[in-house]
């Protein structure tokens, strides 16, 4: 996306934004964030796709939140369909702090089963923030269909984002409790842990083994 037409960027701030000093690029993002001008709109995004840096990411997230909702949420949209995976899981990210109601269509479950990781990650957290009532039900369905993916901070998540969806979530996490996977037993018995007590650990070594007693021959 180019800027707007007749609006020229600082571009100064352009090149803050992609130099290689990590706290340059933050400083820019902070500035481009706390004067918001909706001609950064193409250059916070493709910097969104490439940015090493958590933290930028973050303050690149915040930028965006910034500009007009009625042209940022079209482009993040854009990029759900179109973007790398980075830009992808960013553009999730930003939906999800922007918080319309009305982006929950674009959470379709090809995200929230996308082969990237990261991806899924941030389409997991996106979908619990924008779910609306009637769809819960169905979203905890999908999301526990994924118990025992990826290593422990992916199997984290899954079940932080789970636990969000509150004790409508209680059918699913008993069926899973009953998998034939003790992997997938495992992951719904921490599950369950952490939607008793959201400041509890994600101990999946402790669920593992009650979950390979619970499986073991009387």
């Amino acid at each position: 996306m180019n800027p707007t037409p007749g609006h020229s960027v600082d571009p100064r701030l352009l090149a803050a934004l992609s130099t290689e000093n990590a706290s340059t690029r933050l400083q820019a993002a902070l500035t481009a964030g706390t004067d918001p001008d909706p001609a950064l709109l193409g250059p916070l995004l493709a910097r969104c796709a490439a940015e090493p840096d958590f933290y930028v990411r973050d303050m690149l997230t915040w930028a965006l939140t910034r500009l007009p909702a009625a042209e940022t949420v079209p482009a993040l949209l854009a990029e759900l369909e179109s973007g790398p995976a980075q830009a992808r899981s960013q553009a999730l990210h930003t939906l999800s702090k922007i918080g319309d109601p009305a982006t929950w269509a674009a959470i379709t479950p090809e995200l929230l089963r996308d082969p990237d990781d990261e991806v899924a990650r941030s389409a997991w957290r996106a979908a619990v923030v924008l779910v609306p009532d009637a769809e819960r039900k169905a979203l905890a369905a999908e999301l526990a269909g994924q118990f025992a993916r990826g290593g422990r901070d992916v199997q984290r998540s899954l079940s932080r984002a789970l636990a969000a969806l509150g004790d409508l979530i209680e059918p699913v996490l008993a069926t899973a409790k009953t998998s034939p996977d003790p992997a997938v037993r495992a992951h719904a018995l921490v599950t369950e842990h952490l939607l008793r007590d959201p400041d509890a650990a994600f101990d999946i070594d402790a669920a593992k083994r009650i979950a390979a007693l619970d499986g073991a021959p009387c």
